[in-house]
């Protein structure tokens, strides 16, 4: 997201695709609900708006949701980083529905992957030189020149 400008960042490629500042706000409040007394609430807090998270309001700038977006992130790896193998088997719930710990991580593990697969995407359309998060196309072996070979 750094390879764009705000122009970009707020940009809807076409009316039904989601601009990257929209997704932004959604991942943020998916994070900081879930992710917060993660163990002792229900995931879908009664502060959320899940439908907010799809509309963008003067006070979305980008600064703010970049801040919302940290705080998520923050929410989440805490809370995953204070986590016991002990904890995997307990059951939470998210909307209600129970789910053990090792459940939960699954279902935020695709949810964010999915959203950040969007993002990248949306960054490479907007961007074409923007950097590659992972080794570019063409790049493998100049990367790691022995990367097919058995280690030795």
């Amino acid at each position: 997201m750094s390879d764009l400008d705000d122009e970009a960042f707020f940009a809807r490629p076409a009316p039904q695709v989601n601009p990257i500042a929209t997704i932004v706000k959604h991942l943020a409040g998916n994070l900081l609900s879930r992710w917060t007394d993660f163990l002792t609430t229900d995931g879908e807090k009664p502060t959320r708006n899940r439908d907010g998270e799809f509309l963008l309001t003067p006070d979305d700038t980008r600064a703010h949701l970049m801040h919302q977006w940290n705080r998520g992130w923050d929410a989440l790896l805490n809370t995953a980083g204070a986590l016991t193998d002990a904890d995997l088997d307990k059951t939470i719930t998210i909307r209600g529905e129970p789910h053990t710990v090792y459940q939960a991580l699954i279902r935020a593990l695709t949810h964010v992957a999915y959203h950040t697969g969007q993002i990248l995407y949306l960054v490479r359309l907007l961007n074409p030189t923007a950097h590659w998060q992972t080794i570019a196309p063409g790049q493998s072996a100049a990367h790691h020149p022995n990367y097919r070979q058995p280690p030795a």
